[in-house]
């Protein structure tokens, strides 16, 4: 019976130092789990202030962008009122030269070796231009207008044909 109770209390023993070693490793496996839920949660502070930061700077962001869209909301506006009146005062002087006589064209000089507008000389290096338009006359470089394929015209049938060029 002693031998039978050593042995009983050896393997106590024996199975209380097993328990003490598995208690042992499971409060430092507590310990790591409650060091990673301490660093988790400090991850999470910072991704919910990250995320509020963001927020907050999203709306000024909009608030900003919205005020802008206003402003040229506003200019766009201004500018449409400004372009009607505008086009109001072009009728309305339209309307006021509608009446008005354009001059003629001045006539042809008698003298074919002088420009019709400046009476100019043509010589070597002054070419002579024929007006491509009503009056036919004959002019120097200076005083015409290039109308592309169409050739040369003088300045007065130019200004005629194109009042807004005046």
């Amino acid at each position: 019976l002693p031998q039978r109770l050593a042995s009983l209390a050896a393997a106590a023993q024996e199975e209380m130092w097993q328990s003490r070693q598995q208690l042992q490793a499971q409060r430092q496996e507590m310990a790591r789990l409650q060091e990673e839920l301490s660093r988790a949660r400090q991850d999470g502070e910072r991704w919910a202030s990250a995320l509020q930061r963001a927020q907050r700077e999203a709306l000024e962001r909009d608030a900003t962008r919205g005020a802008e869209q206003a402003r040229q909301q506003e200019l766009i506006r201004d500018m449409k009122a400004r372009l009607l009146e505008l086009l109001r005062e072009k009728d309305a002087l339209w309307q006021k030269t509608e009446g008005i006589d354009t001059p003629t064209p001045s006539p042809v000089p008698r003298d074919p070796g002088l420009c019709a507008r400046c009476r100019k000389d043509f010589r070597l290096l002054s070419r002579r231009y024929n007006c491509s338009r009503l009056c036919q006359a004959k002019v120097c470089h200076t005083c015409s207008v290039d109308m592309g394929k169409h050739g040369r015209c003088c300045l007065n049938c130019y200004q005629q044909r194109h009042p807004q060029a005046t």
